[in-house]
């Protein structure tokens, strides 16, 4: 037996790298179902492929002359540590109120406009750090066999051609435990790599060689808004080349001649928090490099696949296979609208999962607009984190689909808000505790924005504090809630002494708020008691109770809290049957009757205070609105709208608004999310809708296939999460539950319930049991 050529072993290895888990699928869906693949570079932005380490990340081109990796890292915003409260909002809140009250809505506007708004109007804007510039000399614009993917499973982006009788291969992670961007570079003839380096940034800076293998950008973050520059940025790539020699250029680096090139970016700025600009990214980053340069290529692969499939693999999901999915990604998504390709679907789902870790791990900020991929200096909306749904929209998919870690710098970001968010409610609105309007950056700016029709809505952090007490109530560590209690607990006491009464139900309500970010039609945006605020603070006062019942703290003031609860408003139906947006029946009267958000709809999804089995006539009420506002939408109004209709158990219906969402209207070649422009939280709500499709959790019990589709007969989705630390695995055949899995992690009675069964388990920690559809009835397997 002759032994394998170099170049043989190289090709076998590069198609055996596009087949993720062949040890657990068939071969078709090896070939295409955790890959997005492509038979040409990327031609624009929405088409490169992204890698993250939840700090750094990088747009991949792929292309072959010329490659282009667009950078990334987290902390890179605009500005520096700012107090946007502006000191007249206090004299100015009475009379707002009383023209509220007056029905004078026009002239409340326009008093808020001047007086209550932050100052600047607008929040500092995600930044990006430009782009690492590839040229090799001698390669052509496009190669033979030319191949690009996104291996989910590796987390790994690869390029792969050939060119004059060299095949060549490029590989790109963003490694988590190691904090760096790592390029190899590599062919099947010695001495065929040859590349020269160069930064391109729009932040100007300082771009010089170090040490004659390390090429340095150094700079400065852009001020804006009137707010000074406060960051040092620091972004250098290494290069590790084996063979060939590495020459120091003008701004530049140049290889020639390598058998095989390694390239190590790290990047970081000054940020500490958001009141403390004082870091060394220089230092952190040569000492960053020293450790990480001391790795062979196979161990900071290995290290970096272990990590991320370690939450990756936690969730398995088949909803069938079709021929269309062995076509290229892009393709599969130009034809969706009319093609059978349930195997997108979950692409979809399972890019969703991928999308979050890489864009929000421990140590990271929270996944914003963009989740962390941005190439601009001034992005659609600042690319920040709009908590009036987009930020927590980003987070519906964490807890269900295995990937509660990912939570952790959300956690954080309301821990700074609660300091910041402290001074925001004194100043503005004499009260206790914390409060965050609709949207915060970096510095944790909590004072309305953009304009009184977007930004006067104190219910911001109200809502993020729906997601501390989700990430207790799936993992059940009481150590956690007593650490995020404080924080919950001061945003109860914000709206103990900021709610007022209103003169016409006598009820407690918001004032001045909005329905964001909806006109009602009667001069302004500006009301009291939107549905959507009442629906929060019923959930903010409820769990706020559980918690601190469950901690054995504060009885007295939870019973306080109650009796406020209680005082709410609560939902109405309208004249036309529908689930009234605001106090009063103004919904046929609102500016835009099909507008994008559906805020008054949140009791229904994300929160369960309205369902079908317990709530009918407000979830007929729910289904009416949902009727009148329409299906088709911005992506993530669409994403949106899949939960909710899932939540209605309307799976063919939910199955139709999903394909409205991977249509290219929504869906961009690269899978990114299409508001348009992109915005990501499209992303997360289509992987969290097709979670509801499947699985609820809610209202005390495990829902099993409640919206099940018809265009997905048979199928699975295993690893789910649902309250009460309880592991989920579902399987199903000809439309029908075949069987199911549970795994407790805490102890707990926990209702089970599919197609109207109900089964009731008490569980041990670590049981695990089978349940199946036996003689018509939820039986133990």
């Amino acid at each position: 037996m002759t032994n394998p050529t170099r170049r043989a072993v190289f090709l076998a290895g590069s198609a055996m790298a596009a087949l993720p888990g062949m040890a657990q699928t068939t071969p078709l869906e090896a070939a295409t179902g955790l890959r997005l693949w492509y038979r040409q570079p990327a031609r624009e932005w929405v088409e490169a492929l992204p890698v993250g380490s939840g700090r750094l990340g990088a747009m991949v081109f792929g292309g072959t002359a010329v490659e282009q990796l667009q950078l990334n890292e987290s902390t890179l915003w605009g500005g520096g540590p700012y107090d946007p409260v502006n000191p007249q909002a206090a004299g100015a809140l009475p009379e707002i109120r009383r023209l509220i009250d007056a029905g004078q809505y026009a002239d409340a506007s326009a008093l808020a406009a001047a007086k209550f708004m932050a100052t600047p109007l607008w929040q500092m804007p995600y930044q990006t750090l430009g782009a690492l510039k590839l040229s090799f000399p001698g390669l052509p614009d496009a190669g033979e066999g030319y191949v690009r993917d996104l291996d989910l499973d590796a987390a790994t982006a690869r390029t792969r051609f050939s060119h004059g009788g060299v095949a060549f291969a490029r590989e790109v992670i963003a490694s988590a435990p190691d904090q760096v961007i790592a390029v190899r570079l590599s062919a099947d003839k010695m001495g065929a790599i040859s590349v020269d380096l160069a930064f391109d940034s729009p932040l100007k800076p300082t771009v010089a060689a170090e040490g004659g293998d390390t090429l340095v950008l150094s700079g400065r973050n852009a001020g804006q808004h009137g707010i000074a520059s406060a960051l040092t940025v620091d972004c250098r790539v290494k290069v590790v080349a084996k063979g060939g020699k590495v020459l120091a250029q003008d701004q530049g680096l140049s290889v020639r001649g390598a058998d095989e090139v390694l390239l190590l970016i790290v990047a970081g700025t000054s940020y500490r928090r958001f009141d403390d600009v004082s870091g060394d990214p220089a230092a952190d980053n040569r000492a960053r490099l020293a450790r990480v340069a001391r790795k062979p290529w196979p161990v900071l692969l290995a290290d970096h696949q272990a990590d991320h499939r370690r939450l990756f693999r936690k969730v398995a999901v088949d909803f069938g296979t079709t021929g269309a999915a062995l076509r290229p990604t892009d393709e599969r998504i130009r034809l969706s609208p009319t093609t059978d390709d349930p195997a997108l679907a979950a692409l979809y789902f399972q890019y969703g999962r991928y999308l979050l870790i890489a864009c929000s791990r421990r140590g990271g900020q929270p996944a914003n607009l963009q989740g962390l991929w941005n190439d601009s200096m001034n992005p659609p909306w600042g690319s920040k984190f709009t908590i009036n749904i987009n930020t927590e929209m980003n987070y519906w998919p964490a807890e269900p689909t295995g990937l509660a870690e990912c939570v952790k710098p959300l956690v954080e970001m309301v821990r700074d808000l609660s300091v910041t968010g402290a001074r925001t409610a004194k100043a503005m609105y004499g009260a206790r505790g914390w409060v965050a309007h609709h949207n915060t950056d970096l510095w944790r700016a909590t004072a309305p924005i953009d304009g009184a029709e977007y930004g006067v809505w104190p219910t911001g952090g109200a809502w993020l504090c729906k997601h501390l007490w989700d990430h207790y109530d799936y993992g059940r560590d009481t150590a956690y809630l007593a650490d995020v209690y404080p924080l919950m607990k001061g945003a109860v006491l914000f709206f103990l002494d900021a709610l007022v009464v209103d003169p016409k139900s006598g009820r407690l309500v918001t004032n001045p708020s909005i329905s964001p970010e909806n006109n009602h039609g009667r001069g302004s945006a500006l009301v009291a008691g939107p549905t959507m605020d009442e629906a929060i603070l019923r959930d903010l006062f409820d769990n706020c109770i559980a918690a601190a019942r469950i901690l054995g703290r504060d009885a007295p003031l939870a019973a306080e809290f109650a009796a406020t609860r209680d005082r709410l408003a609560p939902y109405r139906i309208g004249k036309e049957g529908q689930l009234q947006e605001w106090q009063e029946d103004w919904d046929a009267g609102a500016m835009d009757i099909h507008h994008r958000h559906v805020s008054h709809l949140y009791g229904l999804f994300p929160s369960d205070q309205i369902a079908l089995d317990l709530t009918p006539d407000l979830a007929a009420a729910a289904r009416k609105t949902l009727e009148t506002r329409g299906d088709l939408s911005t992506g993530w109004a669409i994403a949106w709208r899949l939960n909710l209709w899932a939540r209605l158990g309307q799976g063919d219906h939910a199955h139709g608004i999903l394909k409205l969402l991977l249509s290219p209207e929504r869906t961009y070649p690269n899978m990114f999310d299409a508001h348009p422009p992109f915005q990501i939280d499209g992303n997360f709500g289509g992987t969290s809708g097709m979670t509801e499709m499947i699985l609820q959790s809610r209202n005390g019990a495990v829902h099993l296939l409640p919206a099940l589709p018809s265009a997905w007969p048979n199928g699975k989705l295993t690893g789910l999460r649902a309250r009460g630390g309880l592991g989920v695995d579902v399987w199903w055949k000809d439309g029908k539950l075949l069987r199911a899995r549970l795994t407790a992690d805490k102890p707990g009675r926990h209702m089970v319930r599919v197609a109207g069964r109900s089964f009731v388990a008490d569980m041990r920690p670590g049981e695990r049991i089978e349940l199946v559809m036996r003689d018509d009835q939820l039986r133990r397997g």
